[in-house]
């Protein structure tokens, strides 16, 4: 199955996504060079791209099966929106290019796509599926439960505590963005294997169905 995994970061989602070696073929977007250069470090069999992955999406969606998208967020969140009612930061546009995604995919691509993001301080502009700290968006049903490990975030040794969780050194990264951010905005790798288990049930399912009209 050929998979593009947008806003690549480290791949916390992607990580167990081919237990038993290359049964995808998998295309990573990731904007940040030195995160680029790790991912492909972590998965050196995935074909990794840097650019803009809002941008390489809507050239590319046409040419995969299943798309997984984790658009920026902290514009979003409701950390932001408390930071910024008690004066700690500035007030900002949320950052909306999520729903672009949401839409352009409803509606043009023919497979299967996951969309996550934080759950936003505002009301969703399109109804998403709440499971635990976020929200997906998806074009097939989710399991109530994804898997994903209960984990508090924040105090002391957080860096530390995240790279047990996701099975992955974060002090590799010698980027220009917070290694804690980074570190939290992994998504559970459970999760991400759940989500596209289900996924390619769901294509398979209707593959069977499909060939059964002729």
């Amino acid at each position: 199955m050929k998979i593009l995994n947008l806003y690549a970061c480290l791949g916390g989602n992607r990580y167990k996504w081919t237990p038993k070696g290359d049964e995808h073929e998998i295309t990573a977007v990731e904007l940040d060079p030195e995160l680029a250069r790790l991912y492909q470090e972590r998965f050196p069999n995935d074909e990794v791209i840097i650019a803009d992955a809002h941008q390489y999406l809507l050239e590319h969606y046409k040419e995969f099966d299943f798309i997984w998208s984790s658009p920026p967020c902290p514009d979003n969140s409701r950390a932001r929106f408390w930071s910024s009612k008690g004066g700690q930061c500035d007030v900002v546009y949320p950052d909306l290019r999520l729903y672009q995604e949401v839409i352009l995919l409803d509606n043009f691509f023919d497979g299967r796509y996951c969309i996550e993001n934080v759950i936003p301080y505002y009301e969703l502009l399109i109804p998403g599926k709440k499971r635990g700290r976020h929200i997906y968006w998806t074009n097939f049903n989710l399991p109530a439960d994804l898997g994903e490990r209960d984990f508090s975030m924040g105090g002391l040794n957080e860096v530390k505590k995240l790279c047990k969780l996701h099975d992955y050194d974060f002090y590799k990264y010698k980027g220009t963005q917070r290694i804690d951010k980074i570190a939290r905005n992994l998504v559970d790798y459970e999760a991400g294997k759940t989500i596209l288990d289900t996924a390619m049930g769901v294509i398979k399912a209707s593959n069977v169905a499909q060939s059964s009209l002729f």
